[in-house]
């Protein structure tokens, strides 16, 4: 369980990890892959996975299917809780 909310709070922080921790990742292996700069939240995401991976393993908690569903959740939270939102919430015109 500890491992799945590892990785939603991984897969939303993943806008601060691309600026943080992305770009100089892209930077530095810049050298032999070029990254557009179109991929660079997948790979913040990709690293903040790897992260969500190792925090799981050392507190030996999760699996991959429930760290792949937390950083997923994560990634998309703010846009699944609007939607929901809008789902439950009627316009006075309806």
């Amino acid at each position: 369980m500890i491992g799945f909310i590892i990785a939603i709070i991984a897969g939303y922080c993943t806008p601060m990890i691309e600026a943080s921790a992305a770009r100089p990742v892209a930077d530095a292996i810049g050298k032999w892959v070029k990254i557009e700069e179109n991929e660079m939240r997948l790979l913040g995401f990709m690293l903040a996975m790897v992260l969500a991976g190792v925090l799981g393993a050392l507190f030996e908690s999760g699996n991959t299917f429930w760290l792949i569903l937390g950083g997923t959740l994560g990634y998309f939270g703010t846009r699944i809780v609007a939607a929901g939102k809008a789902a439950t919430t009627k316009t006075p015109e309806e």
